[in-house]
């Protein structure tokens, strides 16, 4: 799998602990980074390819992406 994706992401000069908020409630200054990041699509397939469903990948949190892989899979069942 190719991650070198990752070394562009707005994300790579922040403080990691941004991205695993307790809640979801707090997530909103990790998804403002996410908002202007040039690989966040890239990001957020994936954690949902992985099941990442711990912290915000690609400007989602993990019950975002839980529900964003449901959606994915009911599609193409």
């Amino acid at each position: 799998m190719d991650l070198s994706w990752k070394a562009r992401g707005a994300c790579r000069w922040v403080e990691p602990e941004l991205f695993y908020p307790v809640s979801d409630a707090d997530a909103d200054p990790a998804k403002r980074v996410c908002a202007s990041c040039a690989v966040k699509q890239q990001c957020l397939d994936y954690a949902v390819d992985s099941r990442e469903f711990e912290g915000v990948w690609g400007g989602l949190t993990g019950n975002e992406r839980r529900a964003l892989h449901r959606r994915r899979r009911m599609l193409t069942a």
